[in-house]
């Protein structure tokens, strides 16, 4: 079982056992999401991370479906409607003989069920077909519970006291179990059947069915989570979930562009990103925001939801909108320690469980991330070259400022034009970049580095954030502000290249520890100073070099530090695994400082493993070995799946092999020396440019470069190729 365990790292995430069911089928809708078996079922054999859970509360910890008390036998399970719906198919087992009726031979009933989550419920319709000869009886039994345990208990935090669990409420179709937590909220699990079973107590509904040959029985059963905060739960149908759980999804959908290629298992790998993002996207007041990932990150992040959003922007702007809507709500306004904040730091996560509500988790809303608030700039200006939304602009323009505030006074703790971490708060994270791991960030030795610590990938953002803000500037007309901040972002970028290159390893430094020591160990950070730009351009292709060596690349992509480092290990979380939006950033970067060849090999190699991944969706992150002839990658353990960022991935990818740009100002489509990996001989971007002017694309493959031909366009929009 996934559990937390003390290695140094208070919010360490360990696998203790093998699990039960490697690959759980999950589901997701809004701030609620589900982990089923194969059978479609909540096993409680061994403790696990399956159940149904909303804002990190576990509302049904065990549902197990039988028929005459045994548990059918498995044929086949399913994602359909695009990863909104799991479809489950089981027959009978050999039943021996019950009451008056004769033994069962296996295979004469075909049991069918289907779940989706909708409006903060499950809705399940099981279908029994008849195919035998003769007419039979037979019993089929749901059980369930709900423990009401909060996710951090699940990753093994242990709790001193836990709420009360209330007498369940039994009526002759609904079973309601309730628990009152410490942060005297409570929480209900409404369990409502139909039609009303033959016998229903506190964790058991029973139905006697009497089937004739070729008939079939239908039954539905609604499980929804309930909090007081709620608005009161809309009673709905199976079909009518169904019905508007498709439309939202459709209209989610119907804003963006559509990518086609020649290359079937592409298409299969597209159609499931794609999917998992509209899974992930959540609609809150403020916008579409992409939760982080299934199961231990279901929440907003602000750093993997702007990256999220990055790689998005080119097909999809809308959730570029949301995700700086939200982070400019919920930006920090004053100085907590607790919880790392300080005015004008972005928002790292967010959470709504029992846990963070009595504080024993400092998670509520937590602040302890370097790199967010840069990150948070970054998104704005891409945004507004991608949207021309100024209006946006000038609605978080305070936001903004107070976010260049931030960098320049409480980012940069001692004042060397760098922006550096220490956490304040003792109950929050040590690391604070995208490598939280409480020992991503070393020396030579192997030794910890001390804080405050400046990563070299941080400072590329902040170079990247003061050159976008000074076009957001210039555009609102603040021409002082626009000439200062290229100023400061020439100067940062001087100043880079003598504090953070190593000559030893021909690459920048991971990063500067609180002496100004560099941390001299070669990294997959480096690669985002391709990303962001600030990397001059002779460092930047022994940089490129080093990544594409077999210490850095290992046939499945390019690992967060190299073979030989000091902490190396291809099992770890930060020190040798692979993580697919890291390589798609590193891609990106390597375009942009013209290695598209090399960006093309990471895409293959990325592309390679999803065809060894269940439903051709890329894991948050896999293990680093190498890549052995007839063996697939290796999983890690406790790995989300799916992953915002990683479902992200291919967009970014292709982006950056196409040298993508849609530029609302014109508005013009520009292919920077474009070009296609060998195993995707045409690509077909349709509302390229969506929702404003838009067109259609079919880019072909040369040997050397790529052909286009505009198939339809909005008269005002111009497609350029640059060699």
């Amino acid at each position: 079982m996934p559990k937390k365990i003390q290695i140094g790292d208070k919010w360490y995430v360990a696998a203790t056992s093998a699990s039960v069911e490697e690959q759980p089928q999950v589901l997701k809708n809004d701030r609620t999401f589900a982990m089923f078996d194969r059978f479609g079922d909540i096993q409680v054999l061994v403790p696990g991370k399956e159940g149904l859970y909303h804002d990190d509360t576990r509302f049904l910890s065990h549902q197990e479906f039988t028929i005459d008390g045994v548990r059918p036998l498995h044929l086949g399970s399913s994602m359909e409607e695009a990863n909104s719906l799991l479809a489950i198919d089981l027959m009978n087992p050999d039943l021996p003989p019950r009451d008056r009726r004769p033994a069962l031979a296996k295979g004469t009933l075909h049991v069918f069920r289907a779940k989706l989550l909708w409006q903060g419920a499950s809705h399940e319709h099981i279908r029994v077909t008849h195919h035998g000869s003769e007419p039979v009886s037979v019993r089929l039994e749901m059980s369930f519970d709900a423990d009401f345990v909060d996710l951090f208990e699940l990753r093994g935090m242990k709790r001193e006291q836990r709420g009360e669990r209330l007498a369940p409420q039994v009526s002759d179709a609904e079973v309601v179990l309730s628990y009152r937590g410490l942060d005297n909220c409570m929480r209900r699990t409404r369990v409502a059947f139909e039609p009303r079973p033959t016998a229903i107590d506190s964790g058991r509904a029973v139905f006697e069915l009497r089937l004739e040959p070729g008939s079939e029985s239908h039954m539905y059963c609604t499980v929804s989570c309930e909090t007081e905060d709620m608005p009161p739960p809309r009673r709905t149908s199976y079909e009518s979930a169904l019905r508007e759980s498709n439309t939202s999804r459709n209209a989610w959908l119907g804003d963006h562009c559509t990518v086609v290629t020649s290359n079937p298992l592409v298409n299969l790998w597209l159609q499931r990103s794609v999917s998992d993002l509209s899974m992930l996207t959540t609609l809150l007041p403020t916008g579409p925001y992409p939760f982080a990932g299934v199961p231990w990150y279901s929440t907003t992040f602000g750093r993997d939801g702007i990256i999220t959003a990055l790689q998005c922007l080119w097909g999809a702007p809308s959730m570029a909108r949301g995700v700086l809507t939200f982070l400019a709500s919920t930006q920090a306004t004053e100085l907590d320690p607790q919880r790392d904040a300080e005015p004008g730091k972005i928002l790292h996560e967010a959470r709504a469980s029992e846990m963070a509500r009595t504080l024993e988790i400092p998670f509520g809303r937590y602040y302890g991330s370097v790199d967010s608030t840069p990150l948070f700039l970054v998104l704005a200006a891409a945004y507004w070259r991608r949207t021309g939304d100024i209006e946006l602009i000038r609605t978080i323009w305070p936001n903004i400022l107070n976010a260049l505030q931030w960098i320049d006074r409480y980012g940069d703790i001692d004042g060397d034009g760098f922006v550096e971490y220490a956490r304040r708060s003792d109950e929050g994270l040590v690391q604070q970049g995208w490598k939280d791991s409480h020992d991503s960030i070393f020396h030579a030795d192997g030794r910890l580095a001390e804080a405050p610590i400046a990563l070299c990938e941080v400072q590329g953002y902040v170079y990247e954030a003061k050159l976008g803000t000074a076009e957001l500037a210039h555009a609102t007309g603040d021409a002082a502000l626009a000439h200062k901040l290229r100023h400061e972002a020439t100067q940062l970028r001087q100043r880079f290249q003598t504090a953070f290159w190593c000559e030893a390893i021909g690459s920048y430094a991971i990063a500067l520890d609180g002496d100004k020591q560099q941390c001299k160990v070669a990294s997959s950070n480096a690669g985002h100073t391709l990303w962001s730009g600030i990397a001059a351009h002779d460092q930047a292709q022994r940089i490129m070099d080093g990544l594409m060596s077999p210490e850095f690349f290992s046939g499945w992509g390019v690992r967060t530090i190299p073979i030989g480092a000091a902490r190396y290990n291809p099992m770890s979380y930060h020190n040798g695994s692979i993580w697919p939006h890291d390589n798609a950033l590193i891609a990106a970067g390597m375009a942009r400082y013209g290695r598209t060849e090399s960006a093309m090999q990471l895409f293959s190699s990325i592309f390679d493993t999803t065809l060894h991944f269940d439903l051709h969706r890329l894991p948050e992150l896999f293990c680093g070995f190498r890549r052995r002839h007839g063996a697939g990658p290796t999983l890690y353990p406790v790995a989300c799946s799916p992953q915002a960022w990683a479902a992200a991935a291919v967009l970014g990818m292709l982006q950056a092999c196409l040298g993508l740009e849609v530029r609302a100002h014109g508005p013009e489509i520009v292919l920077h020396r474009p070009r296609l990996p060998s195993f995707v001989d045409w690509v077909r971007i349709s509302r390229l440019g969506a929702p404003g002017p838009s067109v259609d694309l079919l880019l072909q493959r040369y040997e050397r470069n790529v052909g286009f031909e505009v198939l339809s366009k909005h008269p005002e929009v111009r497609v350029m190729v640059v060699a």
